[in-house]
């Protein structure tokens, strides 16, 4: 595990050798679309967006499949709204499609709009992402921006069926293999849908992730938030238990410093969060399985990134304890809380990009100026390529000096 001290981005790396190549596939992610666009119906709509610089993504359809395409504020593009074999579900596309897919799936009460936002309005961040991969971001059921209520009489899925919701998706959208990003209960059902379907996912990046079942105060804080939110919607209580969640002390505020900004966004999309639909994700979430045993099955490399003050920092250690350490890495992030990729989402940058070297993915090289993320590997001592560089063993950026020359 490694640990950088600086406070307005702190952050880790370790990434891996290359002696075995670049993972063959990433390149080839998509496989028969046309013909397996007909899995099931997709409508589009325009959705709201936190700020005039808010990202969107691109959509196609074919088929007997019906879209409208939307045109958003900055890539331009659309939401699909898609009836699967578990239930209907939203995605949120943003970029190329001929490009390898990533999947994303946010915490619970949060969409892509209030948990990825932070990470893909990072320049750099973006670069990297928006350059080698085409972003499938999917909305728990009623997450999505202007979700209705979940119907009372449809059945509260399991966590399985979510997992299975996602190979859905991917056979709607004709995706063979993909990278997965999760936050905390996203990542825990990214873990299980890569635990069953070991040969669709090439790598995974989580974010304060679960992986065995609720501790007792977890258990327990869930059942005040499901209680309350049964009785009195998303009042003030439930925003509260949810930003502690989310967020470390130094964004929360408190009787003498207000919230932060980051914190009053998010507060105010809960706002708009129907509290009975986050009632069932809840209810999802506490009652999953341990995965413990099955982490050694995983045949993907996996980055997972923590923050120092989260609530489920041992289980992201435990988590990666479980893993294959050759091809695992824990990255803590200091002064920060659980969702990493919108409190300090610079400081997932220059690990994402060492990950994201094993597979043979680089941000354009007319970036590569930035002082803050070295990409040039020729520029980065050939120790830290080494697999023995990972973990606690991991020696510091030596570029990272030259930020004070």
């Amino acid at each position: 595990m490694r640990r950088w001290g600086s406070k307005p981005v702190a952050a880790g790396g370790a990434f891996w050798g290359e002696e075995e190549g670049a993972v063959g596939g990433v390149r080839g992610g998509r496989s028969g679309r046309e013909e397996r666009r007909g899995h099931g119906y997709v409508s589009s709509t325009a959705a709201p967006v936190r700020s005039a610089a808010a990202a969107a993504g691109m959509g196609d359809s074919g088929g007997s499949v019906v879209s409208v395409d939307v045109e958003r504020i900055s890539f331009g593009g659309k939401e699909h709204h898609i009836q699967t074999n578990h239930g209907p579900v939203s995605v949120a596309i943003y970029g190329d499609h001929d490009k390898p897919a990533l999947i994303t799936y946010p915490d619970i009460a949060l969409n892509h709009m209030s948990c990825f936002q932070g990470l893909l309005f990072c320049p750099e961040a973006a670069s990297l992402l928006l350059h080698n991969f085409c972003i499938y971001h999917i909305s728990p059921p009623g997450h999505e921006l202007g979700a209705a209520p979940i119907l009372p009489s449809t059945p509260v899925a399991s966590v399985d069926d979510l997992a299975d919701q996602v190979a859905d998706v991917l056979d709607f959208f004709g995706l063979d293999s993909v990278m997965c990003l999760g936050v905390t209960a996203g990542a825990y059902i990214l873990t299980l849908f890569a635990t069953k379907y070991r040969e669709r996912v090439l790598g995974l990046i989580l974010v304060s992730p679960l992986c065995k079942a609720p501790s007792w105060s977890e258990w327990f804080y869930n059942k005040v938030m499901s209680n309350l939110l049964y009785y009195y919607g998303m009042c003030n209580v439930v925003k509260d238990i949810l930003l502690q969640r989310y967020f470390g002390k130094g964004v929360r505020g408190c009787s003498t410093e207000p919230e932060s900004d980051i914190v009053q966004a998010c507060r105010s999309f809960l706002d708009q969060r129907q509290g009975m639909n986050v009632w069932r994700f809840i209810q999802t979430i506490n009652e999953r399985k341990d995965l413990t045993e099955n982490l050694k099955q995983l045949q993907c490399r996996t980055l997972i990134f923590v923050g120092e003050n989260s609530q489920f920092h041992a289980e992201a250690v435990h988590m990666t304890a479980k893993l294959d350490r050759r091809y695992s890495a824990l990255v803590e992030v200091q002064a920060c809380g659980s969702v990493v990729t919108e409190e300090q989402p610079h400081a997932m940058l220059i690990p994402m990009e060492y990950f994201l070297m094993g597979y043979g993915l680089y941000r354009p090289s007319q970036i590569n100026c930035s002082p803050r993320s070295p990409l040039n590997p020729f520029c980065i001592s050939p120790e830290l390529l080494s697999p023995e560089s990972m973990g606690l063993k991991l020696k510091p950026i030596k570029t990272r000096a030259n930020l004070k020359a």
